[in-house]
């Protein structure tokens, strides 16, 4: 894949003028109200990892509607002290894997909450969570599932799982509940943009290469999935279109980021990605209301900077939590 999109130049510039549904903040409001109202407290059981350098515990928290949503809270061992904590959310088809696969944060000295995204988990790595919420007509996967309502959105309810993960994680010991640093790559990129701006005092936020960004150009840029979920399911209902993108406007990942409010940001971009196209990440980026940075990575595709891009975050995370 050759570089399709805009010029960098333009891509630094471009800041779409997205609709915001006149209820949007109050609509999150009540989502997030209800949804804590019939929380109960999450559980942390400790789980044998076989590993010696990270305790891992089997978290299971209320998400949306009180349904079970699972996670993995990796903790490095021999701490002193209460820890900074990454949560991270996964990419489209990922769950949280198996409790061995702690991953680098916990290496690095932060704790890790590795939260599933409910009805997913066939792809790379397991899934724990269900997804009980009904949906009517859908394309196959789960874009388009419950679209034609915000209140019936599949992302609605994911979302909020991934809020309610903040305030679960905040109630263990072992974390610092004043250093909460949002990650994720790809869906779990527009997840972080979404958390971040829904949640409290978040201390930093680092989307790679984020999904769920200006629906509009996305769906009519490129035909990859999972956008070309809504494609497919348009081509099929031609009169709901407008309905569809009223839906969609809810959970804009570039609506989110005006949100985000005095919160800084590390991104990242690749500008051959034809699965999240480089317009849709500036979107975000550009409309990001805190402190913001971006890596640039011009010949990547979707899988964006990798270990390099690890790294950038591992200097920018200890910079920026020092400040």
């Amino acid at each position: 894949m050759a570089q399709f999109d805009l010029p960098l130049s333009e891509l630094e510039r471009y800041r779409p003028d997205l609709p915001v549904p006149a209820d949007f903040d109050d609509f999150w409001s009540r989502t997030l109200a209800d949804a804590r109202a019939l929380a109960t407290a999450p559980t942390f059981v400790p789980v044998d990892n076989a590993l010696t350098q990270v305790e891992t515990y089997d978290v299971t928290f209320s998400g949306f509607g009180a349904d079970p949503v699972k996670a993995w809270l990796h903790l490095p061992v021999g701490r002193e002290r209460p820890l900074p904590v990454v949560v991270q959310y996964l990419g489209y088809s990922g769950g949280r894997g198996l409790s061995h696969e702690a991953g680098l944060w916990p290496l690095a000295g932060y704790a890790n909450l590795v939260v599933d995204t409910r009805g997913q988990g066939w792809g790379r790595t397991a899934g724990a969570t269900s997804d009980p919420g009904g949906s009517g007509p859908a394309a196959p996967g789960y874009v388009t599932r419950g679209i034609t309502d915000p209140q019936s959105y599949y992302y609605r309810r994911v979302f909020t799982d991934a809020v309610m993960a903040v305030d679960a994680v905040r109630s263990h010991e072992a974390i610092d509940p004043t250093t909460v640093v949002l990650t994720g790559a790809s869906q779990g990129g527009g997840i972080v943009l979404a958390a971040a701006a829904l949640s409290d005092d978040i201390s930093a936020a680092m989307p790679d290469v984020p999904f769920l960004c200006d629906f509009p150009r996305a769906t009519t840029l490129v035909d990859t999935e999972p956008y070309a979920e809504i494609v497919t399911y348009l081509r099929v209902h031609r009169d709901q279109v407008e309905t569809v993108y009223r839906t969609l406007s809810y959970f804009d990942g570039a609506v989110m980021a005006t949100r985000a409010r005095g919160i800084p940001a590390l991104f990242s971009v690749a500008l051959m990605d034809d699965t999240c196209p480089p317009s849709t990440v500036y979107a975000a980026h550009n409309a990001w209301a805190g402190r913001k940075q971006i890596r640039v990575y011009p010949f990547n595709g979707h899988e964006g900077g990798g270990a390099e891009q690890q790294r950038a975050q591992l200097d920018w995370l200890r910079a920026t939590l020092a400040r």
